[in-house]
This record gives C-alpha cells, sequence and structure tokens, in this order.
C-alpha cells in the first residue's frame, strides 16, 4: 500500500510477502542533536524543527537535508493512522536499517532498541496503536564517532578519503508497518535439498494455539506442485518437507533462474486462514570438491565483481528500485556472473532481483570500525555487537538462493603472534555462529589478510599487483599448496597456515582509468582520483591488463574464481568498469569477452 508521491514504494521484504501494509517513507520531521542531548532539551515532546525525505539518509542529496558534518545524533517523527480494517490485530512497525544506535518511542513510550546500522528491527506496536487512531512515532538514532563500531566504508574523518565515503547516518531504509494476528508466522527458513528433489522448510510462530496447523503449497508455471501440512501446536518452529515430483524438478542457475512460488498459511482450528504470506524458493546446491566450489554439483568459476553499493545523490540507498536491478544487469552485461557485496549488508530487494536474474552474490558485513590502533598485535577489537548484527543479516538472507556463501569479516589485518587476542575470539564467533546458523554454504572467515580459523571452508587473499607477469608469478604457489597470503612488509604472518581448501583471489585489479584525469598523474593522492597503480594511458592499455590480470586465474586448475575491483567509480575511488552515475566508461563487450572463456576448473579431466 502507497501512494505515487512515496520514495521507494515497492514492498521492502519480497520473500516474506503479506498483503496488508503500510509504507511510511516520505517526509518526515526531522531535526539534528549535535551534542547528544535532545532527550534532555525535550526533542521527544515536542516537534521537530526541519524535514526529511525517507528512506534517504540526512547526508544524502536525495533527503532534502544534505549535511555533510559529522552527526552525532538525529531525530525523527511522525504521525500515522493504521487502516481501520487492521482492526482486532497487532500492528509492527519495520525498519530496513537505521545507522546506527536506534530508540523508537511510539506515542511517548519507548517500543524497541536496536544497534546496528546494516539490519532490520521491528517495534510491535501491540495495544499501543489501535487500528483507526492516529499514532506517533519518534526515532532517535545515534552515530558516535569514536569506538569500535561497524561502520563499512563510511569515512571517520571529516571528508571522502582513500576508499572511504560521505557517512549514512539513520534512517537509510524503509519504514513500514503491517498487521498480524496475536499468533502469527515469523521468517521462515527454506533450505533447498537437490540431492533429495525436495525443500525443508521452517516455520517459526510467535506462539501456539490448540488446533493449528502450518501448510505450504508449493507452485510453478503449471500449477501447484505440491503441499505439505504440519500441526502447529506443538513446536515452536514446524518443519514441512515439500517433495517435488520427478517431472517437476527445476534447478536454479544462472543459465535458468527459476523460483518456484511458495504460499505459506497458518490455519485456525476452525478451518479459517488466520495468517498467510507468499514467498519463493530456488532449487540448487552449494558444495566444495577438493579446491572446487560447486553448484548443482559441477565446478562453477566466480567470475565476481566488487560491489560498493553506494550511489552519488542515495549514498547506501539506491534512488530507486530499478537502479537495483540495473547495477546488477550492467554487471552481467560486463562478463560478470556475481558480486561480493562489499562492506555493507544490501537491502534485501537486491537479493531477489540477483535471485530472479541468476547472479551469484556473497554476503558479507561491513565490519570495518574496529581499528583501534596501538599495538600491531592487538589493534582489531570488534565487540559482542559485530556477532549479533552479523547474525541478524545471516537470519534476514538465509533463504535466497543467489547467496552462495558468507564473509563476515574483510582485511582485519592484525599480526599472528602467540597470544589469543579479541580478533581471535569475534573472528571464530563470527565463523561459528554461521556455521551453526547454516550448514548448506561455504564461509570464508576473514576476506583477505587475517585467517584466524583453521578450518574455515574457503581461503582467499587480495593482491593489487597491476603487471600481468608478475601476478602470474605471484599466484604460482597454489599448484604446490602454498599460496599467495597477504602479509606485513616484513612478511610477518596474518594468518594461520593454509590447509588445502578452495582458495580464490577475492580482490585485484583495481585498474585506474579515469578519461578526465590529467596523463602522468600519480596515485598517491587519493583526494581527487585514484586507483591501485599507475592510470594506464588509455583505453587499450586497460583492456591489456585487465585481460592480462583476469587470464592468470582463469588459467589456473586450483583456482576457483575471482573478484575484481570493482563494479563503478565511488567519488574519488577511479577504478570502477563504469562510472560513479552508471554511466558507459569502457567498452563493455571487450571486458565480457576476456572473462568468457572456460576457466581450467570447469573444464572435465583429460582422458
Amino acid at each position: 500500500m502507497h501512494t505515487p508521491s512515496v520514495p521507494r514504494p515497492e514492498y521492502p521484504r519480497p520473500q516474506f510477502v503479506r498483503r496488508d501494509w503500510l509504507n511510511l517513507n516520505g517526509v518526515w520531521q526531522f531535526e539534528t542533536d549535535q551534542g547528544d542531548s535532545g532527550l534532555d532539551r525535550g526533542l521527544l515532546g515536542r516537534d521537530l524543527s526541519g524535514e526529511i525525505l525517507v528512506p534517504f539518509a540526512p547526508e544524502s542529496e536525495l533527503s532534502g537535508v544534505g549535511v555533510t558534518d559529522f552527526l552525532e545524533a538525529v531525530w525523527y517523527r511522525r504521525r500515522f493512522t493504521p487502516p481501520a480494517e487492521w482492526a482486532g490485530r497487532r500492528v509492527l512497525l519495520h525498519f530496513g536499517a537505521v545507522d546506527h544506535d536506534t530508540t523508537v518511542w511510539v506515542d511517548g513510550t519507548e517500543a524497541v532498541r536496536h544497534r546496528g546500522g546494516f539490519t532490520p528491527f521491528t517495534a510491535d506496536l501491540g495495544d499501543v496503536a489501535a487500528a483507526g487512531g492516529e499514532v506517533e512515532i519518534t526515532v532517535r538514532a545515534r552515530d558516535p564517532r569514536s569506538g569500535p563500531q561497524a561502520r563499512g566504508k563510511q569515512a571517520v574523518r571529516y571528508a571522502n578519503h582513500d576508499c572511504n565515503y560521505t557517512r549514512t547516518t539513520g534512517i537509510w531504509q524503509t519504514v513500514w508497518a503491517e498487521p498480524v494476528p496475536e499468533v502469527h508466522l515469523r521468517r521462515p527458513r527454506i533450505t533447498p535439498d537437490l540431492a533429495g528433489g525436495a525443500f525443508h522448510l521452517e516455520l517459526p510462530l510467535s506462539g501456539n494455539r490448540p488446533g493449528h496447523r502450518v501448510r505450504a503449497v508449493l507452485r510453478d508455471g503449471a500449477g501447484e506442485v505440491c503441499r505439505a501440512e504440519s500441526r502447529a501446536d506443538l513446536d515452536l518452529a514446524p518443519r514441512l518437507h515439500l517433495a517435488l515430483p520427478g517431472d517437476r524438478r527445476r534447478e536454479w542457475s544462472p543459465e535458468d533462474p527459476f523460483l518456484y512460488d511458495l504460499l505459506i498459511e497458518l490455519v485456525a482450528a476452525d478451518g479459517t486462514v488466520s495468517d498467510s504470506y507468499e514467498s519463493y524458493a530456488g532449487l540448487r546446491a552449494v558444495g566444495i570438491r577438493g579446491k572446487a566450489v560447486t553448484l548443482n554439483g559441477r565446478a562453477r568459476f566466480q567470475r565476481l565483481v566488487l560491489d560498493q553499493g553506494w550511489y552519488a545523490d542515495g549514498l547506501m540507498t539506491a534512488p530507486s528500485d530499478e537502479a537495483l536491478i540495473r547495477d546488477i544487469e550492467l554487471s552481467m552485461a560486463a562478463g560478470f556472473n556475481g558480486a561480493r557485496l562489499h562492506q555493507k549488508v544490501f537491502e534485501e530487494r537486491f537479493l531477489h532481483h540477483a535471485d530472479r536474474l541468476g547472479y551469484l552474490v556473497w554476503g558479507e558485513f561491513g565490519d570495518w570500525g574496529c581499528e583501534t590502533g596501538g599495538s600491531s598485535g592487538d589493534n582489531q577489537r570488534p565487540d559482542a555487537s559485530y556477532v549479533a548484527q552479523w547474525l541478524e543479516a545471516v537470519e534476514r538472507d538465509y533463504s535466497h538462493p543467489s547467496v552462495i556463501g558468507w564473509c563476515p569479516l574483510n582485511e582485519t589485518y592484525q599480526k599472528l603472534h602467540d597470544r589469543i587476542t579479541v580478533l581471535d575470539d569475534v573472528t571464530r564467533a563470527m565463523f561459528l555462529a554461521t556455521k551453526a546458523l547454516d550448514t548448506t554454504r561455504p564461509v570464508v572467515d576473514a576476506s583477505g589478510y587475517s585467517h584466524r580459523v583453521l578450518e574455515t571452508d574457503v581461503w582467499d587473499a587480495h593482491s593489487y599487483e597491476q603487471d600481468p607477469a608478475v601476478f602470474r608469478q605471484l599466484m604460482s604457489g597454489l599448484a604446490k599448496g602454498e599460496p599467495f597470503a597477504n602479509t606485513y612488509e616484513n612478511g610477518a604472518a596474518y594468518s594461520q597456515p593454509y590447509r588445502g581448501q578452495p582458495y580464490f583471489v577475492s580482490e585485484f585489479g583495481g585498474i585506474w582509468w579515469d578519461p578526465e584525469a590529467a596523463a602522468g598523474q600519480s596515485g598517491a593522492d587519493r583526494t581527487a582520483s585514484w586507483g591501485y597503480g599507475d592510470r594506464v594511458r588509455d583505453e587499450d592499455e586497460f583492456h591489456e591488463r585487465f585481460a592480462g590480470l583476469v587470464g592468470v586465474l582463469l588459467d589456473d586448475p586450483d583456482m576457483f574464481g575471482y573478484c575484481y575491483t570493482q563494479l563503478t567509480d565511488v567519488f574519488q575511488e577511479q577504478n570502477g568498469v563504469y562510472r560513479f552515475d552508471r554511466g558507459t566508461k569502457l567498452d563493455i563487450a571487450r571486458l565480457r569477452e576476456a572473462q568468457s572463456r572456460p576457466a581450467a576448473i570447469e573444464r572435465p579431466p583429460a582422458g
């Protein structure tokens, strides 16, 4: 439910869709609170002094505010009236993401607190919001400059610098409300079982009631495929098994990203449907065979691109749903078959479009922000909130078939030594928590740099060497079980020893090509325009270097993939294959051609 004037009007949770909902994006009251003293100064009890267009952050152009200085705290307020037809049901108020520490009041009463700038949370308005009566929502978001905080690529200096960008404070994803019965369905976990030709469903409930049942109906284009039903009065999360007839089994893959429709219902004792939602599922399997990561039992070389998910006018918020789709289409046009969703938990609609388009993604966390300086042996100090926020992200995205791996940490560079540190504990906690929540996908404990978990499912490294011949030499040790590893300049180790896992170079390239920059400009100044290595002299040199670098990795029979840096320019970082505004920068056909030949690991064994 939305009006044409509401920005980002599309349903924000596409794998868990209820019919009744209310989009609360649009103009809200807004006020900055530079000293975080607003509660003491009475901001909770009065109208705020300005306005903002939600869901765009105040630093963004699209918000109508455009303040890029540090914002210690910000306040929001708006009133809405739940529709009269919602009477008799509880109202849930959902926030897609608010950065960073959030408190929500409803009619002056605190309803929920949440820490973390990337993951959704919900305020159960319960009896506070009586259908038909106006409700006042007040939000305070704190975004302190100091202390360990999962910020991703948000700059901790005033201006953009290096590979850090304009900050995002406060609400930056859709705010919306929906009605549910007292006992209702919660987000499902949908697990494909390709070998068994089935889907396994875990259907959490808010509670149990005598006589209740859960029912699932799976459909394809020809109609109903199968259904299953179970009692819902015993288990807090009933489980259903949907067995597909052999002639109705269709694998999800990049070539055929087929999705089944799924209807989930909670049926009351009298046979009426008390709650229901629509979902979908893709039948696919991710596995490991030797050095290969397989999709549906076949080695699949992952031609990934690093996607930062930033926009010139919306920052971390895409200006439209179409912008999300276009980013995937642009990537695929250039020959990539997926992405590392880098240093950010992307909004769920991006994953929905990846599911539809057959685009392979690694889910990642925006962990940058735990670097505390000090000793090189104890300089990374992520706290317990990292684990909590990451689990929220994995829980949200578990059922998306496009997600084929998890990456909780990135470039947590810290010297390996004889004492266990906070980084060791948190890296292991995030790895084990991911594996406990999801046993079906590979997990890399930390991308590049500090591999602290010996049994990590995959291993990787980052290299921005620009000479293909030197790059080939750096990568040559993988055949002997001695792959390239990131180390300190003096050779001191970041990581535990490699143990033969599947290996890929998860950041490379980053070729600096800014056609408008002065020829011969040095990349030492990272405030105006920069990329890795020396700026190429012309576009032909770019393509020669690109083809040479990707060729090294495509030709390696022990390499399961790569991730090229990056999809678009982002502010001063001019190393994208597209411009920041998504305009054309290179001959895309040549990029696609360089990546199009079969990779060595995909070729059938000789003989």
